[in-house]
């Protein structure tokens, strides 16, 4: 699990960004007096970030900060000009989640060394981050393979769909949805590459397409589906906008119904295909919280307040799983939170 993975990787709470950190407070007492400025930066632009940056807002006017909110388009090259140009300009502190930290590594360094940088939604726990905001993505995607065990109990073909593999939450998210329809113990150390048929008792997981976040090539990936495996029983989208857009091509391919659809993430057309009963059901983090958290926590920081992070660094915000009997609930809580980030 998650948690044991960050136990085990001694650098991942070190106190050396906790002590430069001081040092720069140290240096400039002023500097807690000032109103501070704090980043917070996805690694894409969804509607996931759309509520993400809700959250961050209304943290920002409670805890008195000026947050800069980036969305970037091409993942990890943008993050890496949109980072540097935040360092240049200089903030109090920094949320981000890493679209590639195996080849971000310099970077997220340099922002430790300049910042108090911590990690959102997707981690870098060999980084020297200060603390990691969000869920445990391998317990959320067996969540989804649960899902899609109702969703299709006698078994059958399964396709799963995903944004980048590159990602320490994809990576996991996905695994999670294999070793539960695999039905194998829980262990967060399992990888199973793309590309390569899994076969258990009652399902059989063909294969994994990703898309980089293009919308289009999402739509085309779903499309040749349908297309290649005349069999498919269940399609599986892992990132938010996936499911709406798998949605639209089984539609117009004419197998609603016939190929079952589960999802991760709340999407507002996900969520209108679980009250039509188009799509089973969903998985959800709560990026609301992500956002505002990590700005809370950021904003603390900037202050001189270390009690602020959490037991392990690991502010762990579970995930629920949402099907037709509590979707309009959960879609009202939705609202709720948008409006108050003046969303």
């Amino acid at each position: 699990m998650l948690g044991a993975a960050l136990l085990a990787c001694g650098s991942c709470f070190s106190l050396a960004p906790i002590a430069a950190a001081e040092s720069r407070d140290a240096q400039d007492g002023a500097s807690q007096a000032k109103r501070p400025r704090v980043a917070f930066v996805s690694n894409g632009i969804a509607s996931f970030w759309t509520i993400a940056s809700a959250g961050a807002k209304a943290a920002a006017k409670e805890f008195d900060v000026d947050v800069d909110i980036r969305l970037p388009a091409q993942g990890a090259s943008d993050q890496q000009r949109i980072v540097e140009d935040l360092l240049a300009r200089g903030i109090d502190g920094l949320a981000i989640a890493p679209a590639d930290p195996d080849n971000q590594s310099a970077l997220l360094e340099e922002a430790a060394r300049r910042t108090r940088m911590i990690t959102h939604d997707s981690d870098a726990p060999k980084s020297p981050r200060l603390c990691y905001v969000g869920m445990d993505n391998y317990a959320g995607g067996r969540m989804c393979g649960k899902l899609v065990k109702e969703a299709l109990p006698q078994g059958g073909e399964v396709l799963i769909f995903i944004g980048r593999l590159e990602q320490d939450n994809a990576k996991a998210r996905r695994q999670g949805v294999i070793d539960e329809l695999l039905d194998r113990p829980v262990s967060a150390k399992n990888y199973d590459p793309p590309g390569k048929l899994l076969k258990g008792e009652k399902y059989t997981i063909l294969d994994t397409r990703t898309d980089q976040f293009d919308r289009a090539r999402a739509k085309q990936n779903a499309e040749d589906a349908i297309a290649a495996y005349p069999n498919l029983a269940c399609m599986v989208g892992l990132f938010a906008y996936n499911p709406p857009l798998m949605l639209d091509a089984v539609r117009q391919a004419g197998k609603l119904g016939t190929i079952k659809l589960v999802a991760f993430d709340e999407d507002d057309a996900t969520l209108t295909g679980i009250i039509e009963g188009s799509i089973h059901g969903t998985v959800v983090q709560n990026p609301y919280r992500y956002g505002y958290d990590s700005v809370r926590i950021l904003a603390a920081l900037a202050r001189g307040d270390q009690t602020v992070l959490p037991p392990k660094g690991f502010l762990d915000i579970p995930a629920r799983q949402i099907r037709k009997d509590n979707v309009e609930s959960f879609r009202a809580e939705l609202k709720k939170n948008l409006a108050a980030g003046g969303g």
